[in-house]
Protein backbone atom coordinates (compact mmCIF):
# COMPACT_ATOMS: atom_id res chain seq x y z
CA UNK A 1 0.00 0.00 0.00
CA UNK A 2 1.66 3.21 -1.18
CA UNK A 3 -0.92 5.87 -0.35
CA UNK A 4 0.58 8.49 1.98
CA UNK A 5 -0.59 9.45 5.45
CA UNK A 6 -2.79 12.55 5.23
CA UNK A 7 -3.91 14.83 8.04
CA UNK A 8 -7.22 16.60 7.49
CA UNK A 9 -8.93 19.02 9.87
CA UNK A 10 -12.57 19.12 10.72
CA UNK A 11 -13.26 22.85 10.84
CA UNK A 12 -16.09 22.61 13.38
CA UNK A 13 -13.91 24.09 16.17
CA UNK A 14 -12.80 27.05 14.02
CA UNK A 15 -13.73 30.65 14.79
CA UNK A 16 -16.48 31.29 12.27
CA UNK A 17 -16.25 35.06 12.75
CA UNK A 18 -12.97 34.92 10.79
CA UNK A 19 -13.50 31.74 8.84
CA UNK A 20 -11.39 32.67 5.84
CA UNK A 21 -8.38 33.43 8.05
CA UNK A 22 -8.91 30.13 9.88
CA UNK A 23 -8.84 28.23 6.59
CA UNK A 24 -5.65 30.00 5.57
CA UNK A 25 -4.08 29.13 8.94
CA UNK A 26 -4.81 25.44 8.36
CA UNK A 27 -3.15 25.68 4.96
CA UNK A 28 -0.08 27.27 6.56
CA UNK A 29 -0.03 24.52 9.21
CA UNK A 30 0.48 21.90 6.49
CA UNK A 31 -2.80 19.99 6.38
CA UNK A 32 -3.44 17.87 3.30
CA UNK A 33 -7.22 18.26 2.91
CA UNK A 34 -9.86 20.42 4.59
CA UNK A 35 -13.09 18.71 5.58
CA UNK A 36 -16.44 20.43 6.01
CA UNK A 37 -18.94 18.55 8.18
CA UNK A 38 -22.28 19.25 6.52
CA UNK A 39 -25.20 18.46 8.85
CA UNK A 40 -28.89 18.79 8.11
CA UNK A 41 -30.46 18.58 11.57
CA UNK A 42 -32.25 15.38 10.55
CA UNK A 43 -29.75 12.65 9.75
CA UNK A 44 -27.73 14.09 12.63
CA UNK A 45 -28.97 16.45 15.38
CA UNK A 46 -27.05 19.53 14.31
CA UNK A 47 -26.90 22.18 11.56
CA UNK A 48 -23.69 23.42 9.99
CA UNK A 49 -22.33 24.60 6.63
CA UNK A 50 -24.25 25.46 3.51
CA UNK A 51 -22.51 25.63 0.13
CA UNK A 52 -22.36 29.43 0.13
CA UNK A 53 -20.20 29.41 3.27
CA UNK A 54 -17.78 26.94 1.68
CA UNK A 55 -17.67 28.96 -1.55
CA UNK A 56 -16.83 32.09 0.45
CA UNK A 57 -13.68 30.53 1.95
CA UNK A 58 -12.56 28.66 -1.17
CA UNK A 59 -10.20 31.52 -2.23
CA UNK A 60 -8.24 31.29 1.05
CA UNK A 61 -6.43 28.05 0.13
CA UNK A 62 -5.59 25.80 -2.79
CA UNK A 63 -5.82 22.67 -0.61
CA UNK A 64 -8.55 20.19 -1.63
CA UNK A 65 -11.94 20.47 0.05
CA UNK A 66 -14.13 17.51 0.95
CA UNK A 67 -17.72 17.75 2.15
CA UNK A 68 -18.82 15.09 4.62
CA UNK A 69 -22.55 15.06 3.86
CA UNK A 70 -24.28 13.93 7.06
CA UNK A 71 -27.63 14.46 5.36
CA UNK A 72 -30.63 12.49 4.18
CA UNK A 73 -30.69 14.00 0.68
CA UNK A 74 -27.14 13.88 -0.71
CA UNK A 75 -28.35 13.55 -4.31
CA UNK A 76 -30.30 16.81 -4.01
CA UNK A 77 -27.41 18.71 -2.41
CA UNK A 78 -24.39 17.29 -4.24
CA UNK A 79 -24.17 19.69 -7.19
CA UNK A 80 -24.20 22.79 -4.98
CA UNK A 81 -21.27 21.55 -2.90
CA UNK A 82 -19.27 20.67 -5.99
CA UNK A 83 -19.93 24.15 -7.39
CA UNK A 84 -18.79 25.59 -4.03
CA UNK A 85 -15.38 24.05 -4.57
CA UNK A 86 -15.46 20.58 -2.98
CA UNK A 87 -13.45 18.03 -4.93
CA UNK A 88 -14.72 15.05 -2.92
CA UNK A 89 -18.17 14.33 -1.50
CA UNK A 90 -18.62 11.78 1.27
CA UNK A 91 -22.09 10.29 1.66
CA UNK A 92 -23.37 8.00 4.38
CA UNK A 93 -24.35 4.48 3.42
CA UNK A 94 -27.16 4.71 5.99
CA UNK A 95 -28.68 7.77 4.26
CA UNK A 96 -28.69 6.43 0.69
CA UNK A 97 -31.56 4.25 -0.50
CA UNK A 98 -29.63 3.47 -3.69
CA UNK A 99 -25.99 3.92 -2.70
CA UNK A 100 -24.58 2.68 -6.00
CA UNK A 101 -26.66 5.24 -7.93
CA UNK A 102 -25.74 8.07 -5.57
CA UNK A 103 -22.02 7.40 -5.97
CA UNK A 104 -22.34 7.23 -9.74
CA UNK A 105 -24.25 10.52 -9.75
CA UNK A 106 -21.48 12.27 -7.81
CA UNK A 107 -18.83 10.96 -10.18
CA UNK A 108 -20.88 12.08 -13.17
CA UNK A 109 -21.03 15.58 -11.66
CA UNK A 110 -17.24 15.75 -11.76
CA UNK A 111 -16.26 15.07 -8.12
CA UNK A 112 -14.77 12.01 -6.50
CA UNK A 113 -17.13 9.98 -4.38
CA UNK A 114 -16.58 8.47 -0.94
CA UNK A 115 -18.78 6.56 1.48
CA UNK A 116 -18.97 6.76 5.28
CA UNK A 117 -19.99 4.08 7.76
CA UNK A 118 -21.47 4.85 11.17
CA UNK A 119 -20.18 2.80 14.11
CA UNK A 120 -23.06 0.29 13.97
CA UNK A 121 -22.80 -0.27 10.20
CA UNK A 122 -20.85 -3.37 9.15
CA UNK A 123 -17.81 -3.14 6.91
CA UNK A 124 -19.47 -5.48 4.40
CA UNK A 125 -21.84 -2.64 3.43
CA UNK A 126 -19.17 -1.19 1.13
CA UNK A 127 -17.91 -4.45 -0.35
CA UNK A 128 -19.82 -4.08 -3.62
CA UNK A 129 -19.21 -0.38 -4.29
CA UNK A 130 -15.44 -0.10 -3.82
CA UNK A 131 -14.97 0.37 -7.57
CA UNK A 132 -16.99 3.61 -7.40
CA UNK A 133 -15.14 5.39 -4.59
CA UNK A 134 -11.72 6.87 -3.95
CA UNK A 135 -12.18 6.63 -0.18
CA UNK A 136 -14.06 4.84 2.60
CA UNK A 137 -14.63 6.66 5.89
CA UNK A 138 -15.00 4.64 9.08
CA UNK A 139 -16.59 6.76 11.81
CA UNK A 140 -15.01 6.32 15.21
CA UNK A 141 -17.73 8.40 16.89
CA UNK A 142 -21.43 8.72 16.21
CA UNK A 143 -21.74 11.64 13.78
CA UNK A 144 -23.29 14.98 14.67
CA UNK A 145 -21.00 16.67 17.16
CA UNK A 146 -17.33 17.48 17.57
CA UNK A 147 -15.29 16.69 20.66
CA UNK A 148 -16.50 13.13 21.20
CA UNK A 149 -14.38 10.26 22.51
CA UNK A 150 -12.74 7.81 20.12
CA UNK A 151 -14.46 4.41 19.94
CA UNK A 152 -11.49 2.05 20.01
CA UNK A 153 -13.63 -0.99 19.20
CA UNK A 154 -13.91 0.35 15.63
CA UNK A 155 -10.30 -0.60 14.94
CA UNK A 156 -11.14 -4.17 13.84
CA UNK A 157 -13.64 -2.67 11.38
CA UNK A 158 -10.97 -0.33 10.03
CA UNK A 159 -8.80 -3.40 9.43
CA UNK A 160 -11.70 -5.21 7.73
CA UNK A 161 -12.19 -2.34 5.30
CA UNK A 162 -8.45 -2.10 4.62
CA UNK A 163 -8.32 -5.83 3.92
CA UNK A 164 -11.26 -5.56 1.49
CA UNK A 165 -9.58 -2.69 -0.34
CA UNK A 166 -6.34 -4.65 -0.61
CA UNK A 167 -8.08 -7.85 -1.71
CA UNK A 168 -9.71 -5.95 -4.57
CA UNK A 169 -6.34 -4.65 -5.76
CA UNK A 170 -7.31 -1.07 -4.87
CA UNK A 171 -4.67 -0.37 -2.24
CA UNK A 172 -2.99 2.30 -4.39
CA UNK A 173 -6.18 4.16 -5.31
CA UNK A 174 -8.74 3.91 -2.48
CA UNK A 175 -8.00 5.83 0.72
CA UNK A 176 -9.25 4.78 4.15
CA UNK A 177 -10.27 7.67 6.38
CA UNK A 178 -11.09 7.71 10.09
CA UNK A 179 -13.07 10.50 11.75
CA UNK A 180 -13.87 10.96 15.41
CA UNK A 181 -11.79 11.48 18.53
CA UNK A 182 -8.45 11.45 16.69
CA UNK A 183 -5.68 12.81 18.93
CA UNK A 184 -2.04 12.06 19.79
CA UNK A 185 -3.25 9.25 22.06
CA UNK A 186 -5.59 7.58 19.55
CA UNK A 187 -4.14 8.18 16.09
CA UNK A 188 -1.64 5.31 16.23
CA UNK A 189 -4.39 2.74 16.76
CA UNK A 190 -6.37 3.98 13.77
CA UNK A 191 -3.29 4.10 11.51
CA UNK A 192 -2.04 0.70 12.64
CA UNK A 193 -5.46 -0.73 11.75
CA UNK A 194 -5.05 0.60 8.19
CA UNK A 195 -6.28 4.20 8.02
CA UNK A 196 -4.15 6.59 5.98
CA UNK A 197 -6.38 9.71 6.16
CA UNK A 198 -6.95 10.97 9.68
CA UNK A 199 -9.50 13.66 10.55
CA UNK A 200 -8.73 15.77 13.61
CA UNK A 201 -10.71 18.64 15.07
CA UNK A 202 -10.34 19.40 18.75
CA UNK A 203 -6.83 17.91 18.89
CA UNK A 204 -5.62 20.44 16.33
CA UNK A 205 -7.24 23.51 17.78
CA UNK A 206 -6.43 22.73 21.42
CA UNK A 207 -2.72 22.09 20.93
CA UNK A 208 -0.99 24.73 23.10
CA UNK A 209 1.90 24.84 20.62
CA UNK A 210 -0.35 25.69 17.70
CA UNK A 211 -1.78 24.14 14.56
CA UNK A 212 1.55 23.53 12.86
CA UNK A 213 2.88 21.54 15.79
CA UNK A 214 -0.34 19.54 16.03
CA UNK A 215 -0.28 18.59 12.34
CA UNK A 216 3.39 17.60 12.46
CA UNK A 217 2.93 15.52 15.61
CA UNK A 218 -0.14 13.69 14.33
CA UNK A 219 1.50 12.95 10.98
CA UNK A 220 4.62 11.55 12.67
CA UNK A 221 2.62 9.34 15.04
CA UNK A 222 0.42 8.00 12.24
CA UNK A 223 3.35 7.38 9.91
CA UNK A 224 5.26 5.44 12.56
CA UNK A 225 2.23 3.31 13.45
CA UNK A 226 1.31 2.62 9.84
CA UNK A 227 4.84 1.45 9.09
CA UNK A 228 4.77 -1.16 11.89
Amino acid sequence: MTLPIQIAPSVLPADFSKFGEEIHALDEAGVDIIQFDVMDGQFVPNLTFGPDVIAAVRPYTTKPFEAHLMVYTPDVMAQRYIEAGCQRLIVHAEACTHLHRTLENIRNMGATAAVALNPHTPASTVENILDLVDMVLVMTVNPGFGGQSYIKTMEPKIRQVRDMITARGLGDTVHLEVDGGISPTTIAGAAKAGANVLIAGSALYKDPQGLGHAVTELRALATAAFAD
